[in-house]
């Protein structure tokens, strides 16, 4: 089963994570797994994740690392405080159906130290449909686990500006991080995971308008690039907010200073201007 739907399950690894993703058939075991790692990192060098079915109508999913994996290790153990809030995060946006554990560590504030770190999932009573089970499992468990390890190990890191590496304010290093998390594929995930897909503004539901062509929720940041004087941690909980396309591009008609979702509101509730006009 594991095997003729790799294509499935690297399109929503793909798509979650932001990052190349290979897999491959593990055999070695009672039960036929699926090793599944990034694609820019051998397999015995960095984070793999092991999926194999779990009795009748689940999945485990066991997340480790390659025996020669020591540079990756170190490289995350060197992560940033505002990356492992966000790893943090991921996992924790894990459904509470289920059973996640660290092995050695708490859930609260685990880390990564050794090549020893063990991440296990357990899905029970899945759909009967293998293709919608896969589909639940990738998406909202190997997803959250991979992503984790991407924002650790620094994917998408921001590259030279396009203004000849000359920041557009001042302090490169605070608009690297802001646009970096502008960028990163991963903050929807999250964005839906905290606040769901209605928008904050119009409060329409796609899925519910479009149904299977309902996915198009978009991620708003907050606070805008130029508004912030000095770094402070990033929180995903408060600093994203969904938005439908047509909302998200309105509250950016202001420039350099988009419309706050109270004025949007604002606006939206007196269209023509017309309040306090005599």
């Amino acid at each position: 089963m594991l095997s003729a739907r790799q294509i499935l399950i690297r399109e929503e690894l793909e798509a979650g994570t932001g990052a190349a993703i290979s897999m491959a058939v593990d055999g070695s075991k009672s039960r036929t797994g699926l090793r599944i790692w990034f694609a820019d990192i051998e397999e015995r060098h960095g984070p793999v994740a092991e999926l194999r079915p779990y009795g009748l109508k689940g999945f485990a999913v066991t997340l480790g690392f390659g025996a020669f994996a020591g540079e990756v290790v170190r490289r995350i153990a060197n992560a940033g405080s505002e990356d492992v809030r966000l790893a943090r995060a991921l996992v924790s946006s894990i459904d509470s159906s289920v059973e996640v554990e660290i092995q050695g560590q708490d859930m609260a504030d685990w880390k990564i130290t050794s090549g020893d770190f063990r991440m296990t999932a357990t899905i029970r009573n899945l759909p009967r449909d293998p293709e919608v089970a896969l589909t639940e499992v990738s998406r909202d468990t190997i997803v959250p686990m991979m992503a984790a390890m991407a924002e650790l190990i620094g994917y998408d890191v921001i590259d030279e500006d396009d203004n000849g590496g000359v920041p557009e304010y001042e302090g490169a290093e605070l608009v690297s991080t802001v646009r970096r998390r502008e960028r990163n594929p991963r903050n929807r995930l999250l964005c839906i995971r905290l606040h769901g897909e209605t928008c904050a503004c119009c409060g329409l539901d796609p899925r519910e308008t479009y149904g299977a062509a309902g996915s198009i929720i978009e991620v708003h940041h907050l606070e805008p690039l130029s508004l912030l004087k000095e770094p402070r941690p990033y929180d995903p909980a408060r600093d994203l907010a969904p938005l439908c396309p047509n909302c998200h591009r309105a509250v950016h008609t202001r420039r350099p200073e988009p419309w706050s979702l109270e004025e949007l509101l604002e606006l939206m509730a007196d269209p023509m201007g017309k309040a306090g006009v005599l």
